[in-house]
């Protein structure tokens, strides 16, 4: 049986996005016109609409499982994030490319950085294929960010965290915005930190359950 991926779609931005108060114009029509399922492999194509986090990369040689964000948690965090045409972005963890291909839509420019090679690889291919331009895709550790082509104007981290380390608040420039999940579990929030005169501020802004980014871990203190 075929499967009507353009009308899953549909039905995603209806029934995920829009009840979820994703309402950016701009933002609905990048995800309407990136093909969702072309950044998950095999045979799990067929899930690539469902709301869920949904695995693209399975745990293995001592690297975490990989995921491509909830729809709805993924489209209100780009929301929270305030993405204007002008700004040149940060894609933390882009994992196959989706996150990388749905800001270049609405973006300047996106890098996009990928600690593990071979999804680095398929996001670069993938991207390429879909004449997504405007996009680098980079590899090396996501805590550490990508500072050789920093500031930037807002930064997504695709993942829950522990902590936004230092290093990738750095990377903001002035009136930059950095969006990203700390906590684990139904614990979980979505942040929005705001760089202004020099001064990192932040605010949570929703509960938000999706799985984490390798690398951000926080170190577990000493017990006396």
């Amino acid at each position: 049986m075929t499967v009507d991926f353009s009308q899953q779609r549909e039905n995603m931005i209806e029934g995920q996005l829009r009840t979820q108060d994703v309402t950016n114009v701009r933002l609905i029509e990048a995800v309407r016109s990136i093909p969702r399922e072309e950044f998950v492999p095999g045979r799990r194509k067929a899930l690539s609409y469902i709301d869920e986090d949904l695995e693209v990369a399975a745990a293995s040689g001592g690297n975490t499982a990989r995921y491509l964000m909830q729809p709805a948690q993924f489209g209100k965090l780009v929301q929270l994030a305030d993405v204007k045409a002008s700004d040149f972005v940060l894609d933390i963890g882009c994992a196959t490319g989706y996150s990388t291909a749905v800001l270049s839509k609405i973006a300047s420019f996106v890098v996009a950085v990928e600690c593990d090679e071979t999804l680095s690889e398929t996001a670069t291919s993938t991207l390429a294929e879909l004449d997504c331009v405007n996009v680098t895709v980079v590899t090396g550790p996501l805590e550490k960010g990508h500072a050789d082509e920093a500031p930037y104007d807002v930064i997504f981290v695709g993942g829950a965290v522990d902590e936004v380390p230092q290093s990738l608040l750095d990377q903001l420039g002035e009136g930059g915005r950095l969006v990203a999940v700390v906590g684990r579990g139904n614990a979980a929030r979505a942040h929005l930190f705001v760089k202004e005169d020099g001064v990192i501020s932040s605010r949570a802004a929703f509960n938000s359950a999706v799985e984490t980014l390798p690398g951000f871990q926080r170190e577990a203190g000493f017990v006396f």
